[in-house]
């Protein structure tokens, strides 16, 4: 697309694009500093040095004739041709993506893709998966990193997350998955030294094992007499990882509420017990794959995953809880 006069670089200025010049990979990896703020970040996302995005931006600007970055030691600043240039170059690129897209037609597709989930639905969810994945797309290589903090896609350089409960407002987009139903549990050990509550105001005289989330409320719901209530659970622990909340309760340090889908096999077996359930209020947590770009410029690796994921994982048994107890 054409420079204004204005801010368009003379001829003279200008150094000839050599022959051999990658002038979409320069353009991509400037596009990148723009959005992450820095070189460092773009480098870790480019998986190179610092010093190469530099040396990458420095022959950029040379070749233009003029300065597109203003660095610091911190951060780097669009200077008002280095803005130009990022809003016509995200378009470039974009429609570059789409012609490769609309040619490329149905080839397979290859290269690394980014996965972020919880350590329980990593081991549980996404590892039963995996092996199918790559057999379904074997040009796809993987990068599974597994915390139960929530990562920032962009400044982690993540392609895809797995997210549960409600989502707040943000740039990402999400594709559900899939609901569980949630249940308060404890272990016939426990039960059997304190007791079995029969209403909710019965959680008074027992431990409560709870999350500290930031966003997570400390109240349990609860439907009694056809009107919703929340507890106040006080916790006695608090933890940020579902796989120690589920051993807690299975060690009988108190009850929890946990989804379905994490508790199903235990409750299967009856290591833990689904207690006040003609107050369960039926609520079902989604659990979403999110992303960030628009839908239809995904890379084609990325819409791969995506694609396998929405159409491999069933979770509608854990809609119910198992057993006589379940709704």
């Amino acid at each position: 697309m054409p420079i204004s006069a204005k801010t368009a670089p003379t001829r003279a200025a200008r150094a000839p694009a050599p022959a051999d010049a990658n002038r979409s990979g320069e353009l991509g990896t400037f596009v990148l500093v723009a959005e992450r703020g820095s070189l460092s970040a773009a480098a870790r996302r480019l998986g190179v040095s610092p010093s190469a995005v530099s040396k990458v931006m420095s022959r950029l600007e040379a070749r233009l004739g003029v300065q597109l970055l203003q660095r610091s030691t911190r951060r780097v600043l669009l200077t008002a041709e280095g803005a130009q240039y990022y809003e016509q170059g995200k378009r470039v690129l974009a429609d570059l993506d789409e012609l490769e897209t609309s040619v490329a037609g149905q080839a397979e597709p290859r290269g690394l893709v980014r996965i972020t989930a919880s350590t329980s639905t990593g081991q549980t969810l996404l590892g039963p998966l995996i092996p199918r994945l790559l057999t379904a797309h074997p040009g796809l290589r993987l990068d599974l990193s597994f915390t139960d903090q929530v990562v920032d896609l962009l400044e982690a350089g993540v392609d895809i997350a797995i997210r549960w409960g409600r989502l707040p407002a943000s740039d990402v987009v999400a594709r559900l998955l899939g609901r569980t139903r949630q249940v308060v549990v404890g272990s016939p050990e426990y039960l059997a030294v304190h007791g079995t509550p029969v209403h909710p105001g019965d959680l008074g005289a027992h431990l409560r094992l709870g999350w500290n989330y930031r966003r997570e409320v400390p109240r349990w719901p609860f439907e009694v007499a056809g009107r919703r209530i929340e507890v106040d659970i006080g916790e006695i622990v608090r933890v940020n990882d579902g796989e120690v909340m589920r051993r807690l309760a299975l060690n009988g340090a108190g009850l929890a509420r946990l989804s379905v889908y994490h508790a199903w096999d235990d409750l299967l077996a009856g290591r833990l017990v689904p207690v006040l359930e003609p107050y369960n209020t039926g609520d079902l947590e989604p659990i979403h794959a999110v992303y960030v770009g628009k839908p239809g410029r995904l890379p084609p690796r990325t819409r791969a995953v995506l694609d396998f994921l929405q159409a491999n994982v069933d979770l509608r048994y854990a809609e119910h809880t198992p057993g006589p107890a379940g709704g």
